[in-house]
C-alpha cells in the first residue's frame, strides 16, 4: 500500500492534481486557500482585492508581530470596499475551492487547515473524497485518524477553535495506527518556524494522545520551515510532510 500526503496546499492546483500520481490514495492536511503568499505578495485573495504594496505592508506587520497595525491597516481596506468583507472573501474563497477540489485524484482523504472553511466544503467535495473531522477510517489494514482545523491564535484565521474543542475531536478518535492533523504536537522543535522566526500554536492533547496511545506515525504540516522535520516521540515517529504550496511534492507513505 502506498499513501500519498500533502499539507498547506495552498492554491497550488495544478501540483495537487498530480499529488495522488503512483498512490493507492491521497491524503490531505488542509489549508487548500491561499488568502496572502507571504514569499510573493501578488498572489492570494488579499492582494486579488488590494494589490500587491498592500499585501506587503501586512505582511511587514505580521512578521513584525504587530498585530494590531496589521488589524488596523487591514480595516481601513476592507471599509473601503464596495462589499463587505465576508462576501469578497467567501467569493475568492469559492474561486479557489472549485480548482482545488476538482484536482483531487481517487480516493481522497482530506481535513480541513486552519485556513480553510468548512462549511463550504459539501459543495464540493466530489464523491471520490471523503472529509475527516475527528473521525477515523481504514486503510490497508492500517487505522487513520483525523483532526482538523487550528487553535487560536492572533493572527484570527477562519478555522481555529478552542483547546477544549480541538482536545475532544483527539480524545474522540482514541488509539489508531497513524494520527492525521493539520497542526503538530506541541513540541518546540516542530512548531518553530525557521523564516517566519516564531512559534505556531501546536497541540498539547496530540502530544498528550501520541504518548499516550503510541500511533506509528503523527502527520501533520502547518509550519512552513520547521526547525525538525522528522522526530521521535516515543515510539512514534512525528512528520512534518511539508509545505506543498512550495513544493509540490506529496510525502509518501509505504507499508
Amino acid at each position: 500500500m502506498r499513501v500519498h500526503v500533502v499539507s498547506d496546499v495552498h492554491g497550488n492546483a495544478e501540483g495537487l492534481a498530480r499529488a495522488g500520481d503512483g498512490a493507492d490514495a491521497l491524503i490531505c492536511l488542509g489549508d487548500l486557500v491561499l488568502f496572502l503568499d507571504y514569499a510573493d505578495h501578488s498572489r492570494g485573495i488579499f492582494p486579488d482585492l488590494f494589490g500587491a504594496e498592500n499585501a506587503g505592508r501586512l505582511v511587514e506587520l505580521r512578521t513584525a508581530r504587530r498585530f494590531e497595525e496589521a488589524r488596523a491597516l487591514a480595516g481601513e481596506l476592507w471599509a473601503g470596499l464596495p462589499v463587505d468583507r465576508r462576501t469578497a472573501v467567501e467569493s475568492g474563497v469559492r474561486r479557489q475551492y472549485a480548482q482545488m477540489f476538482a484536482a483531487f485524484p481517487t480516493p481522497t482523504y482530506a481535513t480541513y487547515g486552519n485556513v480553510d472553511m468548512p462549511a463550504l466544503w459539501p459543495e464540493y467535495a466530489g464523491p471520490g473524497t471523503t472529509v475527516l473531522d475527528g473521525e477515523r477510517i481504514e486503510l490497508g489494514g492500517r487505522v487513520f485518524g483525523f483532526v482538523g482545523g487550528g487553535l487560536r491564535t492572533p493572527m484570527r484565521t477562519p478555522y481555529e477553535i478552542s483547546d477544549e474543542e480541538y482536545a475532544a475531536k483527539v480524545e474522540a478518535l482514541g488509539e489508531v495506527d497513524v494520527l492525521c492533523s493539520h497542526i503538530p504536537p506541541e513540541v518546540p522543535e516542530l512548531t518553530y518556524d525557521t523564516v517566519a522566526r516564531r512559534f505556531e500554536r501546536g497541540s498539547r492533547a496530540l502530544l498528550a494522545a501520541i504518548r499516550r496511545t503510541r500511533p506509528r506515525y503523527a502527520l501533520f504540516g502547518h509550519v512552513h520551515q520547521p526547525l525538525v522535520r522528522r522526530m521521535r516521540v516515543g515510539a512514534t515517529e512525528c512528520v512534518n510532510v511539508g509545505h506543498f504550496a512550495a513544493t509540490g511534492r506529496p510525502w509518501a507513505l509505504e507499508w
